[in-house]
């Protein structure tokens, strides 16, 4: 015990440099020896070996199939110190079709499926090399690589295979190691030779020039590549990401449409997709979807989703796109080993490292049948000399004692080689005759001019760059194959607008901000007069405060108090029911602690030609193109600049067909005047006086845009009275003005307005209440009065909130007019 705990057999060492040293040792045996391909051959270890392995049991394309049970055990005896499972795993993707763009493995048997079943045990099945492996071990034979010594140093095993064929392109390769990984897509045989052969022709051939001959990735399984950005960043830097996408199309059953999948993006799993589609459905996360069934056979794919009746398939395509594999993002890292070290490649460097490394494999191999027609050329030329003395030569070897004797008389006496003694010693006797004599000095000059090609190879890099070119040739008419995946040259992302059919909504917002959409459809048609229905429930102390018509598809431009503008699409308002409260508006929008919205406006596009138009409760006008507020902030713009007692009460879009601008005080006083009074600014300016009060505590409560005269004004106030009047009736007066009288009130009406409207023959009125009922009104039943008067009542019974227009909706042909229609005495 004295000796083991001996003070100078001990050593210090720090634990932390030590753990870094064997972290670092292990993560790069990970890296080199097991989990990335070789940048030459495009192999990882174990393929290479299960390669090597089963040429060394002479299983070429055309031999007799062996158990894959006999390949792994050699694998792993011999070359590959870990699981068996492991291998035959790595074994059986290399017979996968779906796998592998080009099979490096034949195999016979279950060797799984793209539904994901598993390969059967590998005593149950066969396999051997197919032809194209041959292409990578072609010439191994010939000293064309190095050979190292397997892992307990008992035989050899090549260090890369002479392959003749851009593997790691052509099948690709994916793998994780320490700190790193790679994902490689396969690529279509056919354009990857004719990149090289581009490439070889021209060293310094641009990205784009490479990009005509090699398109993009082409996977086994075929699908739809969206977009070349994702392929030209991966090809120029080694990273990308690419959208891959099923391939489908439309079938129709009677008045049903039938979606059918004919392919896959790489790498997905058909058993599970189907799966996953059919929970989709049951949890109504995907509509419109009938049975799923899978009718794939030998033939190919077939994947059947029947859809409902009323069930649009391109929007329930679009969901599956958005919510399944069907389309799937491939990630590319171009990561592999060069000289022992992991480096992510461009596709144009990675080319030329083939190159490089076929001219390591022609000069190796041509070195080396040099050497051996050399060899075979002395010999011949010792046999040649020697038929030339035959007769001397005859009679020193039976003057020899023995065999070695006469070899070394042959040399001493005729200046003969040993090797060139040795052969003719060995020489039969039916080599005098007259015809082996030709046939030696036949083969003899054959091999002299061999001897000059190969020497000539040596010397002239054209004539090697020829003879790699003719290689590609013969590998292009052997293994010429067609695209199986589709490349789209434009990708724009699924919006979510597809998933969504574009219906027309009512938008409510409450005075305590709760927002909610329903589908317009959930509100009955009455006429003017009727008590309408509950549109929302409220709190006791909350009330509908504005409402408004539009479709799913718009984009809604929320413009608040404080001048601040935001940005917002209709489908993402949470859709409630009729009674629902909806959802906080702080939640949807980033506002201001005590920030109120105060117009809301639909709109389909930011174009130039439009104008945004704002008016404050101060009577200040400002107009700004609408193109300025295209690319809104999370926290929104500044549309307008408030004074500090001013806040925003409204806002529109005006068109080129504008041609007034319509102000309404909550006292009744209005004005009309021309829109060019009002000259665009930009989005942080104050803009100009709209309207000067009569009242000091008058205020603007609505306003509009007027296109024509023609064009017909409802007026309403706060008891439920309102009017339509031509708008050629309100006189058209300067910016700025007092303007006119916009209703006649009295004691009937309220002392206030609450809005105007456009009446529009397509459109109805719809009128909330404070205490939360609305109610449709077709306008066109509104008596028709002229400005300096009241009007019919519109609601009865209830204060009105605000008005708001609506698409126009059929009358219920049960519904009982005559209980809906006003007395002539109810006429202000």
């Amino acid at each position: 015990m004295g000796d083991l705990l001996n003070n100078d057999e001990i050593q210090t060492i720090n634990i932390e440099e030590t753990l870094q040293n064997s972290y670092l040792d292990y993560s790069m045996s990970v890296i080199v020896g097991r989990a990335l391909p070789d940048v030459r051959d495009g192999l990882k270890p174990v393929h290479r070996r299960i390669l090597y392995a089963m040429d060394k049991l002479n299983l070429s394309h055309g031999a007799k199939f062996k158990k894959s049970a006999r390949i792994v055990g050699d694998v792993i005896g011999q070359y590959h110190p870990h699981g068996d499972t492991a291998v035959y795993d790595a074994l059986v993707r290399m017979a996968q079709d779906f796998s592998m763009r080009m099979q490096l493995v034949d195999g016979q048997g279950n060797f799984g499926s793209v539904d994901g079943d598993s390969a059967a045990a590998m005593r149950y099945t066969e396999a051997r090399m197919t032809k194209y492996a041959g292409e990578l071990l072609k010439d191994l034979d010939k000293n064309t690589v190095n050979m190292i010594d397997n892992y307990d140093g008992t035989t050899k095993e090549p260090d890369v295979m002479p392959t003749r064929a851009p593997n790691l392109l052509i099948n690709g390769s994916s793998g994780i190691a320490v700190g790193m990984a790679t994902n490689i897509p396969p690529h279509n045989p056919t354009e990857i030779m004719n990149g090289l052969k581009a490439l070889l022709k021209n060293p310094d051939i641009e990205l784009s020039e490479i990009m005509r001959h090699i398109k993009a990735p082409d996977f086994p399984t075929g699908g739809i590549i969206f977009g070349k950005k994702g392929i030209m960043d991966a090809y120029e830097t080694g990273r990308g990401r690419i959208k891959v996408r099923a391939k489908t199309h439309i079938e129709k059953k009677g008045h049903r449409d039938i979606i059918i999948i004919d392919e896959l993006p790489y790498q997905v799993n058909k058993a599970r997709l189907i799966e996953n589609i059919a929970n989709l459905v049951k949890d109504k996360m995907i509509d419109g979807v009938s049975e799923i069934r899978d009718e794939s056979d030998r033939d190919g794919m077939r994947v059947v989703i029947e859809l409902k009746k009323d069930a649009m398939s391109e929007i329930v395509l679009n969901n599956l796109f958005k919510q399944t594999s069907m389309q799937t993002t491939f990630g590319i890292i171009m990561l592999s080993i060069l000289n022992q070290e992991p480096r992510i490649f461009g596709i144009i460097t990675i080319l030329k490292h083939f190159i490089n490394h076929r001219k390591t494999i022609i000069i190796r191999r041509t070195i080396f049948d040099l050497e051996k027609a050399k060899a075979r050329a002395h010999i011949l030329e010792g046999l040649k000399k020697a038929l030339d003395i035959i007769d001397q030569i005859i009679k020193v070897i039976k003057a020899s004692k023995n065999v070695e004797e006469a070899r070394d008389n042959l040399v001493s006496e005729f200046e003969f080689s040993q090797i060139q003694a040795q052969s003719i010693v060995d020489m039969r006797l039916g080599k005098l005759t007259g015809l082996e004599r030709e046939k030696i000095e036949n083969e003899l000059l054959e091999l002299l001019t061999l001897i000059e090609y190969l020497e000539s190879i040596l010397k002239s890099e054209e004539i090697l760059h020829g003879i790699i070119n003719d290689e590609f040739d013969e590998l292009l008419v052997t293994y010429t194959d067609a695209r199986r995946t589709e490349i789209e040259d434009d990708y724009d992302d699924i919006d979510i607008e597809d998933l969504i059919p574009n219906e027309p909504m009512v938008v409510t917002i409450t005075h305590r901000g709760y927002i909610k959409r329903v589908p317009l459809a959930s509100y009955e048609k009455q006429k003017r007069g009727g008590k309408g229905k509950i549109a929302v429930t409220t709190y006791e102390d909350d009330f509908i405060e504005r409402f408004f018509t539009c479709n799913t598809h718009d984009t809604l431009l929320f413009v608040t108090d404080r001048g601040q503008l935001h940005w917002l699409k209709v489908y993402k308002i949470p859709e409630g029911s009729r009674i629902a409260k909806g959802k906080a508006v702080v939640n949807l929008l980033n506002l201001m602690a005590d920030e109120k919205i105060r117009s809301i406006i639909p709109t389909t596009d930011f174009s130039e030609e439009k104008g945004l138009v704002f008016f404050t409760q101060k009577g200040i006008v400002k107009r700004t193109n609408l193109s300025e507020f295209s690319n809104i902030r999370s926290n929104g713009v500044r549309a307008i600049v408030l004074d500090d007692d001013d806040a925003l009460i409204t806002a529109k879009i005006a068109d080129q067909d504008i041609k007034y601008l319509f102000i309404v005080t909550k006292l009744a006083q209005c004005i009309k005047f021309d829109i060019e009074k009002t000259r665009e600014q930009g989005r942080s300016t104050r803009g100009v006086r709209g309207i000067k009060f009569k009242h000091e505590d008058d205020e603007v409560i609505d306003a509009n845009i007027i296109a024509s005269d023609e064009q017909e004004i409802l007026i309403v106030a706060e008891k439920g009275i309102g009017k339509r009047t031509d708008a050629g009736e309100y006189r058209l007066t300067n910016r700025g003005g007092s303007g006119v009288i916009a209703m006649k009130m009295t004691a009937k009406t309220g002392k206030y307005i609450v809005g105007c409207l456009m009446v529009d023959e397509g459109m109805d009125m719809m009128a909330l209440t404070k205490a939360g009922k609305m109610i449709r009104v077709d306008m066109q039943t509104i008596s028709k009065s002229s400005r300096n008067t009241s009007g019919v009542y519109i609601v009865k019974g209830d204060d009105v909130a605000s008005v708001s227009r609506c698409p126009k909706q059929p009358i219920d042909d049960e519904e009982e007019d005559e209980n809906l229609l006003l007395d002539p005495s109810e006429l202000v």
